[in-house]
């Protein structure tokens, strides 16, 4: 299931096409090439069976009825090493479709995994894909309410990317003045994705009590949030119990666990594979037949 942020981000195209023509203006070495509207356009990519292949979303830059640059736009949480088998697959599809040079366009919340996408794709030889990647340094820091007002799509990711920024408090602060048909739906988008420090300052800003969503689009997107946060974090808690029962284990048992496996078994959510690990760990002689895949 899609995460709240992704859905968030993905939805801001949804409401502004031409979103995807400003992102691609901050990291393209090239100018775009001239178009007068930008509309979405079907994300499935069916031609290949059994596999589906589906886009997050599609924005189509034309003149007229005519095609003249077409833009996947992916919101990347974390890296995934199946990306780069099925993003060729989106690009030459929609190429073909549309007839027209199409962009691989990546949003990403960290550095990391922006570094990770940034990895050219070697499809065959003499044809390397390079997504055109946007981390959060990418972003720039909206600040001014003038700017924000103008630029409200892009004040909303601005929000999301520097979410632990030192000038938060005024990013946050621009964003309450946006005036804009949709100005209150992104404050409730931002406000559902916002660590709790920074959702109660916004709240300060907003009331003087808890905020009430204005839209019910807010509202799922919150709920649903909510849900999904207590039903990882009462995940993570068992993980921490599993994992340290098997260092446990393991230390009882006489095994020295070098700090890098030490940080691995720390790091690990999947309450399976721990079971896996606990189960060998009390048989096994050594630590590869305990750690092996």
């Amino acid at each position: 299931m899609p995460s709240v942020l992704h859905e968030v981000v993905i939805d801001l195209f949804r409401h502004r096409p031409q979103l995807a023509a400003e992102l691609l203006a901050l990291v393209l070495d090239t100018p775009l090439p001239e178009f007068d509207h930008a509309r979405l356009e079907c994300g499935d990519f069916p031609d290949i069976d059994p596999t589906e292949y589906r886009a997050d979303t599609v924005v189509v830059l034309a003149t007229g009825t005519t095609p003249v640059l077409a833009v996947i736009v992916e919101v990347q949480l974390q890296p995934d090493r199946d990306k780069p088998w099925s993003w060729p697959v989106y690009v030459t599809t929609l190429r073909a479709r549309l007839r027209c040079p199409t962009a691989l366009l990546v949003l990403c919340p960290t550095e990391r995994t922006a570094a990770q996408c940034r990895k050219p794709i070697k499809v065959a030889p003499g044809f390397i894909l390079t997504p055109m990647v946007l981390g959060p340094n990418d972003v720039p820091v909206i600040t001014d309410p003038n700017t924000a007002t103008a630029n409200p799509e892009l004040t909303v990711l601005s929000a999301i990317a520097h979410r632990n920024h030192p000038d938060r408090d005024a990013i946050l602060t621009a964003l309450t003045v946006l005036d804009v048909p949709n100005g209150e739906m992104y404050i409730d988008l931002v406000m559902a994705i916002l660590p709790k420090a920074a959702r109660h300052f916004l709240e300060s800003l907003m009331t003087t009590g808890t905020h009430k969503y204005k839209s019910e689009y807010a509202r799922r997107y919150y709920s649903e949030g909510e849900a999904i946060g207590e039903a990882k974090g009462e995940a993570r808690g068992q993980a921490r119990g599993e994992a340290k029962a098997l260092m446990m284990i393991l230390q009882k048992r006489g095994f020295v666990v070098p700090q890098d496996l030490a940080d691995r078994i720390d790091a690990c959510t999947d309450l399976d594979q721990l079971a896996t690990w606990i189960d060998r760990s009390l048989t096994a002689d050594n630590l590869d037949d305990i750690f092996a895949s």
